[in-house]
């Protein structure tokens, strides 16, 4: 029977079943049997002329999205336009694509949404409101991918703003712009559309906006282009134009009623405006209209009111600041809210949906001008000039990145700033987004903030000026706390465990200032890692350097885990002598006679065991490994390939093992074969009885002398079942070159879906200057992982694409977890 749905790319089914013609070269499907792995995207070149029969039972070779070819069978596939697979690949998982790829009218609606489309998204479990910014792909193509997944970038609205995830940038990229907190990415199964119909297609100036919210200080325009100063009431439409209530501090109306109503074209922000007195006022700088769109008929009317002209520079401007600047650089508002210096990160809003960010290049005053000033380098290209005001160069920045404010509109950038200087972060993040249900239980109540999920750590972290701020020998601290907590919750016990008062302090400055944060705002700033390095030198847990010179990751997480926060011992060795082993970390030794040249870290581990005579007493829940080193300086490998998974099975003492060659049940243990080369390095050997007699046989291996193995009491011996294979996921990874550690990180998945960060990624000014942190997704990883030992041993490190070279050839420590033990512990 022939299919009737729609062929991949829009093309149709012929007479025969055949694809016809279309745009794109592919041909895309979606598995839909279980024994193919459902839900998985495939594709096939055209050329194939592949006959589509739904009941055929003929293999076809496809190619999976993310994956190797396979087999499959015509009737384990449903055709995709190349748009629906667009779609469906943005979703996580496999299971998600199956199910939505049987919702036809959900795809059906997803295609018909565009941009300005009023919608409602689901955020942490709760629809709000919002419109249609951007649609198309975030993610990096990978390699095996022919196609990105297809996302809606939304600007939340109304009472939902401020709930979103970013400022319409996502991995470092921008798609649209909104204000902060206000946009998120969402695939098109969590998104529902709003109103009857799209909106038609204004310009995305003309979209709905709230530029003024209740309460807003508000200088307006009558029809006698008088200026007069209220505050808004209100804010109402009609005919398609946006009308301002306004209470007037005058009566002076056109008909003396209170209050009144203004279009929104002639109304300004009070704030904006150099606060002197009522009808004398004087603009903001620089000496345009800093507003496209908005409020710009008001601007207009100011410059006519007034009649001003730009004032002129003081002849030492720069030197004589206003009183309340410091020799130091420092200015502080009237208010005495703000405490800014040269080099400061500050934020201006310029309206209710529009703030810049830049940094503070120049502070003075001006002749004629009331308060002092301060000249900004913008982080986008949304400024009037170069640094240059009235003919004069006051500092030096990139065209159109230059903006001059006054200075109380200027207030510290909200990203940087910690839980107490701004808002409790914590309380902020229960009600909002970063909550996570498990089981029923939220994890926010237990006062940690939810590890970031693949999609949030990609629109949270990403960036320059993103991660954990780096300072003074900090590295070695700041890779390690951002592998273990961004995008993790197996250590997460260590920030809620009950401890004495001295103990409890440090961990508060770890969840409150340094978790929290990082996983609520991206970004933890230098002070914060720095009062915790002061409290473990200043409360007697170790020497005196802790503040000034660089430790050893473990050195770090051994003393928090075991002398401050008392966790139970992650690992548990048993000894060749039956006796049990505590520790926090496992240094990897190898034997003078092994074979390996470009080992896995699967071979690393058992052969290290192996050659102590050590097994695992238990499965661990975080499993710290350190790679083999002759010191911080010399590596006994130059490349290490990294196991995504890590089977340990074979490595748990007293525990059911398979038959290496059968797959059933293993009764004897051969360490004489694990060492034979004609085996090859691929883990321990352990047969059943028939195997092994028959592996024995070999007059090589007629000398070997195999060992009982000990089932658990209580396994059934009869009949003999298949034991299950146990598995660690790596979830982060330590490295070091010339004694900086880095970190890289993975947030999903798939193994495209890596992060890599740097603490001290760049600097801004010597001895007084700062750190910058950077986050950055390194999807080359992928290609390298696919490479086979023998080509990936062919790659020159110097060569390799990215930052593949420093995850391959600079590995410190691996950090696995265990997804079931660590709901236990």
């Amino acid at each position: 029977m022939l299919t009737t749905c729609l062929a991949p790319t829009g093309g149709e089914l012929d007479q025969s079943g055949r694809i016809m013609g279309s745009s794109d070269e592919y041909v895309y499907f979606i598995i839909i049997e279980d024994d193919y792995d459902s839900g998985q995207i495939c594709y096939i070149e055209k050329r194939q002329d592949l006959k589509y029969n739904s009941d055929s039972q003929n293999l076809v070779r496809v190619k999976v999205l993310g994956h190797w070819e396979k087999s499959v069978k015509l009737n384990a596939i449903k055709p995709l336009t190349k748009q629906e697979a667009e779609f469906l690949y943005a979703l996580n998982l496999d299971k998600e694509r199956f199910i939505a790829s049987s919702d036809r009218e959900g795809l059906d609606i997803a295609l018909r949404l565009t941009l300005n489309s009023l919608v409602t998204v689901e955020v942490a479990g709760e629809w709000c409101q919002g419109v249609i910014r951007y649609i198309g792909g975030i993610r990096a193509k990978s390699s095996l991918s022919r196609i990105t997944g297809t996302f809606f970038g939304i600007e939340l609205q109304g009472k939902d703003k401020g709930k979103g995830l970013n400022d319409g940038r996502y991995a470092g990229e921008r798609y649209f712009t909104c204000g902060m907190d206000c946009g998120v990415f969402a695939p098109f199964t969590i998104v529902r559309p709003r109103g009857p119909k799209p909106l038609e297609t204004p310009k995305p100036e003309q979209a709905p906006v709230e530029p003024l919210v209740m309460g807003d200080r508000v200088i307006f325009f009558m029809d006698d282009d008088r200026s007069r100063n209220g505050m808004v009431m209100a804010l109402e439409t009609k005919d398609k134009r946006t009308i301002v209530v306004i209470s007037p501090d005058s009566k002076e109306t056109q008909d003396g009623t209170d209050p009144i109503r203004i279009p929104l074209d002639s109304v300004i922000r009070e704030e904006l405006l150099t606060p002197g007195v009522k009808g004398s006022m004087s603009l903001p700088l620089p000496w345009h209209n800093p507003i496209s769109g908005l409020f710009s008929a008001a601007y207009s009317r100011l410059f006519k009111e007034e009649r001003l002209e730009p004032p002129s520079l003081c002849p030492n401007s720069t030197a004589h600041l206003d009183a309340t600047v410091s020799s130091a650089g420092m200015a502080r508002d009237v208010s005495g809210s703000h405490h800014l210096t040269l080099n400061s990160v500050v934020e201006v809003e310029l309206t209710a949906n529009k703030t810049v960010f830049g940094t503070v290049r120049w502070i003075g005053k001006l002749e004629g001008m009331e308060g002092t000033r301060v000249g900004l380098e913008l982080e986008e290209p949304t400024g009037f000039n170069d640094g240059t005001f009235s003919g004069q160069r006051l500092f030096q920045c990139a065209s159109n990145r230059g903006l001059f404010v006054k200075l109380d509109s200027c207030r510290p950038d909200s990203r940087f700033q910690t839980p107490g200087d701004r808002e409790d972060t914590l309380s902020k993040c229960l009600s909002n987004k970063h909550t996570e249900r498990n089981g029923g239980l939220d994890t926010a109540v237990l006062g940690t903030v939810a590890p970031l999920s693949s999609e949030q750590a990609l629109q949270v972290l990403v960036g320059k000026e993103k991660g954990i701020q780096g300072h003074c020998n900090s590295c070695y601290m700041d890779s390690a706390l951002f592998s273990l907590f961004s995008c993790s919750s197996v250590l997460d016990s260590l920030l809620f465990m009950s401890n004495a008062k001295q103990d409890a302090a440090v961990q508060a400055t770890l969840l409150q200032q340094i978790v929290n944060p990082l996983r609520s705002k991206g970004f933890v700033p230098r002070e914060n890692v720095m009062k915790l390095r002061r409290q473990l030198q200043d409360g007697g847990y170790s020497d005196h350097t802790f503040t000034t010179e660089e430790k050893d990751p473990e050195e770090f997480l051994t003393l928090v885990m075991q002398r401050i926060l008392y966790l139970d011992p992650l690992l548990k060795l048993t000894t060749a002598e039956g006796k049990v082993q505590e520790n926090y970390c496992y240094q990897i030794f190898l034997d003078q006679k092994h074979t390996l040249v470009l080992p896995t870290v699967q071979q690393l581990l058992e052969h290290s065991l192996h050659s102590n005579g050590l097994t695992l007493a238990e499965i661990p829940s975080c499993l710290i490994l350190q790679m083999p080193r002759f010191g911080k300086k010399f590596k006994m490998f130059d490349k290490i390939i990294p196991s995504l998974e890590l089977d340990i099975s074979d490595l748990l003492s007293e525990s059911p093992r398979g038959c290496v060659l059968c797959g059933q049940l293993a009764s004897l243990e051969c360490t004489d074969c694990f060492r034979d080369p004609t085996f090859g390095s691929t883990g321990f050997k352990q047969f059943c009885d028939t195997c092994s007699i028959q592996v024995h046989m070999h007059p090589q291996r007629k000398s070997h002398a195999p060992s009982s193995l000990c089932l658990p009491k209580g396994y059934p011996s009869s009949p003999l079942p298949r034991p299950p294979r146990e598995k660690l996921q790596l979830f982060a990874v330590l490295c070091i070159e010339t004694s900086h550690y880095v970190s890289f990180v993975r947030h999903g998945p798939q193994p495209c879906d890596w992060l890599f960060f740097d603490s001290m990624a760049d600097r801004v000014g010597d001895e007084d200057g700062y750190n910058i942190p950077q986050v950055k997704t390194c999807s080359e990883v992928e290609r390298y992982l696919n490479m086979s030992p023998a080509e990936l041993a062919t790659q020159v490190p110097r060569e390799m694409e990215g930052v593949a070279k420093r995850l391959f050839c600079d590995a410190y420590m691996y950090l696995y977890q265990s997804p079931g033990m660590a709901l236990y512990r």
